[in-house]
C-alpha cells in the first residue's frame, strides 16, 4: 500500500463557550488553502463582543481571500496584515456609531499567514501566538495591557510581581473599535519543519500556567485535533470563567523561498 504524503502545513482550531460565560465572544477563522488563521476575542456586553469579534475575522480573511499577497516575500503580506486590521477597526466602530446597540463594543485579534518558509503575525489586545521548537514553547506576542506596559517601563520586574500588588490582566491599552485608526504589531518568523504554532484568545491562557500548556503541545506529538481537545477540555475542568479559543498550525514541511530575506 502507498504511503500517503503528509500535507507540508497542518491545522486544527476549535472555540468554546466556557463554563461561566452564557454566549461565545470569541471568533476564528481558519483557511487552509490561503494559509491563514485569525482568532479574536470580543468585548463589549455578550452581543456586541460577539458582533465585533465575527466582524473582525470575516473582514480581515475577506481581505486576504481577495488577493492572497505573495508566498516568497514577506512584506506585502505584513502590510496588508497592517491595512486589514485597520480596516476592520473603522468598520466596528462605524456600526458602534450608527447603531447604540453596540457602542463600546472591540475586539482583540491575532493572524498569521504562511509563505514559503515564513510566517507573517500581527495582533492587537491579549489574544497571543506561541511556538513550540525543540520541546520549547515561546510566547512571540507581547500583550498590548495595562501590566504588561508597567513591567515594561520598569516599575515591576515581571507580570508575577506586578499581578502580586494588585494590577490584574484584563485592562487592554488597545484594541479593535477603541480609537479612529489602530497599529497592529506585526513580525515575520521563519519556519522550520516541526513547528507548532498555537493562536489562541487569553480564556486559555487565563485558566493555564505556560509550562502546562507547553506539556500538552509536546505530549500530542503532532496529533493537533487531540491537543486542540485537551487544552480547551483542561480550560474548562480550571474554572472555564471565559470563552477559549485555540487553532494549531504544525510545519511538516518548509518550501526554501527563491527570495533573500
Amino acid at each position: 500500500m502507498a504511503e500517503i504524503a503528509q500535507p507540508a502545513l497542518e491545522f486544527a482550531w476549535r472555540t468554546h463557550r466556557g463554563m461561566v460565560r452564557s454566549s461565545n465572544e470569541d471568533a476564528v477563522a481558519v483557511h487552509p488553502d490561503s494559509r491563514l488563521i485569525i482568532v479574536a476575542d470580543g468585548v463589549g456586553g455578550a452581543s456586541a463582543g460577539e458582533v465585533a469579534s465575527r466582524m473582525a475575522v470575516d473582514m480581515i480573511g475577506e481581505r486576504f481571500i481577495r488577493r492572497l499577497p505573495p508566498c516568497d516575500e514577506p512584506r506585502p503580506a505584513q502590510l496588508l496584515t497592517e491595512t486589514a486590521v485597520d480596516e476592520a477597526n473603522g468598520a466596528i466602530i462605524k456600526l458602534a456609531t450608527e447603531q447604540t446597540q453596540y457602542a463600546g463594543m472591540g475586539t482583540t485579534i491575532v493572524m498569521g499567514y504562511v509563505g514559503d518558509d515564513w510566517l507573517v503575525y500581527g495582533h492587537v489586545g491579549d489574544s497571543r501566538l506561541y511556538r513550540l521548537r525543540g520541546g520549547q514553547l515561546e510566547q512571540l506576542t507581547k500583550d498590548h495591557s495595562f501590566i504588561q506596559e508597567v513591567v515594561d517601563q520598569g516599575f515591576f520586574p515581571s507580570l508575577a510581581e506586578a499581578r502580586e500588588y494588585g494590577i490584574t490582566d484584563n485592562v487592554l491599552t488597545r484594541a479593535l473599535g477603541s480609537t479612529a485608526h489602530i497599529k497592529a504589531t506585526t513580525a515575520i518568523t521563519q519556519l522550520i519543519a516541526g513547528d507548532l504554532y498555537l493562536f489562541c484568545t487569553d480564556g486559555l491562557t487565563g485558566m493555564l500556567p505556560h509550562t502546562e500548556i507547553q506539556n500538552v503541545l509536546a505530549a500530542a506529538h503532532g496529533q493537533l485535533d487531540t491537543a486542540v481537545e485537551t487544552l480547551v477540555t483542561l480550560a474548562c475542568k480550571r474554572g472555564g470563567i471565559d470563552n477559549i479559543t485555540v487553532a494549531l498550525l504544525r510545519v511538516n514541511a518548509v518550501q526554501p523561498s527563491s527570495t533573500e530575506p
